[in-house]
């Protein structure tokens, strides 16, 4: 987070510092009032998410079939966990990885009082998501690429997770991102996710548009496939 300082020496005046700084404040403020771990789903969740992140449409872009084993990277208060868990139902299973303890927690007694017997929490360390050995089809990781460290290692990591024609989509703020978003680091240009991953080991399968916000690819682990992917509308 960007202190007063920072601001300064970016030519932000006192005024306008002033104005950005009140939003922090109130969610310092909303943090005491509500605790610790209700107060991480709601930032986890964010403003009025379902109007920008187009939940369904991304299930269905993403093309997962009852069966399917999918990992939910980053899967904080299980936003997407739950509807990933219902579309592989009843055979498939969902992976909620996260490095946050309390989300997990959160996530795990959910999925026990609504009874999903196919999710499964798992603690990961910041570079790797300690997967089963048995793997996934599909890694899932939507708005925390830009938390992760050294990304290129850990994606190269993450391919011994994949099962043979596995895949990986990735979704995170991009130049279209919010002001708010740009100014805490919280986005990722295009350009260095394509580079990233490419990097890493992948090619772009599929990019999406749909969303106002946010870059969407899928990735597999296949660079023989054409350098430039099919751009969907779905």
């Amino acid at each position: 987070m960007p202190n007063q300082g920072e601001l300064r020496s970016r030519g932000v005046s006192g005024t306008v510092m002033s104005r950005m700084l009140r939003p922090i404040a109130l969610l310092c403020m909303i943090a005491t009032i509500t605790g610790c771990t209700d107060f991480k789903r709601w930032l986890y969740e964010g403003f009025n998410r379902e109007t920008w992140q187009h939940r369904e449409e991304v299930i269905q872009a993403l093309n997962i079939r009852p069966g399917d084993y999918v990992a939910d990277l980053g899967s904080g208060s299980g936003y997407f966990t739950f509807l990933l868990a219902k579309t592989v139902a009843p055979r498939g299973k969902v992976y909620a990885i996260d490095i946050d303890a309390d989300m997990n927690t959160y996530v795990a007694a959910r999925a026990r009082e609504e009874g999903y017997t196919n999710i499964e929490v798992i603690l990961a360390k910041p570079d790797d998501p300690l997967l089963p050995e048995t793997g996934v089809d599909l890694i899932f990781n939507c708005i925390t690429y830009h938390h992760l460290e050294d990304r290129v290692s850990y994606f190269k990591n993450v391919s011994k997770y994949l099962r043979p024609g596995g895949r990986i989509a990735i979704i995170d703020f991009n130049e279209k991102a919010w002001w708010l978003a740009k100014l805490f680091g919280h986005w990722t240009a295009t350009e260095v996710l394509h580079r990233e991953l490419k990097e890493a080991g992948y090619a772009v399968d599929q990019e999406f548009s749909f969303l106002p916000k946010q870059m969407f690819l899928i990735f597999s682990g296949d660079q023989k496939k054409a350098e430039e992917p099919s751009v969907i509308n779905p």
